[in-house]
């Protein structure tokens, strides 16, 4: 990491004392981890404070933990990153907080900065995360009776119902999944060049 993004995050580590879970360091990049509860306080400071001035957000994602082999606990399934640029100091800050419960939920951040608008609306409609206080908290990737949250990690591949124009009805219309599962086993095994690189290193 560079003595800069060092330097930064030991200003994000004594500035944000006692509101933050940590500071994370790693790839020339620092990632600060806030519970909800904390998460408008925080990005009000990193916005505010003139040590980082982070005026903009660029983008707001969704994650799901749930096949994750690391040490996360089953109460930190959903988390929402956030990626903020500060133009005039030249840095870029992530922050993360994890969304626990039923209803994974966390604060919405849209006054903070107004760009997150569209982003949390697609976090809520991709992973079902709910930003509590967001204007207007509508789908904007999927149809409205859209059933479940695509990016979930459970969710099927070839989802729960189809949709077609009916011309008889003149209107949309909802049905069962044809599409059969797909088998990913491969059922012919060809015999030329592709499998002869891998023959000749065997033999190596």
């Amino acid at each position: 990491m560079s003595d800069y993004y060092a330097q930064l995050a030991e200003k994000l580590q004594s500035t944000l004392q006692g509101k933050i879970v940590n500071v994370e360091q790693g790839n020339g990049e620092v990632t600060v981890i806030v519970t909800p509860e904390n998460l408008i306080d925080v990005s009000t400071i990193l916005r505010d404070d003139e040590k980082f001035r982070c005026e903009q957000l660029i983008d707001v994602c969704g994650v799901d933990y749930s096949e994750y082999q690391g040490s996360m606990r089953p109460d930190e399934r959903f988390a929402v990153v956030y990626h903020l640029l500060s133009v005039g100091l030249n840095h870029r800050i992530r922050v993360r907080t994890f969304a626990a419960g039923e209803m994974p939920m966390v604060p919405s951040v849209v006054d903070i900065w107004s760009s997150a608008n569209w982003f949390e609306r697609e976090a809520f409609d991709m992973f079902g995360i709910v930003f509590d206080g967001h204007p207007d908290l509508r789908r904007i990737l999927t149809d409205y009776g859209f059933i479940g949250h695509p990016f979930r990690k459970d969710f099927p591949i070839s989802g729960h119902v189809e949709m077609r124009y009916d011309e008889e009805k003149r209107r949309v219309i909802y049905e069962p999944v044809s599409i059969d599962p797909r088998d990913q086993i491969p059922k012919v095994i060809r015999d030329d060049h592709r499998y002869m690189v891998a023959e000749v290193e065997k033999v190596k």
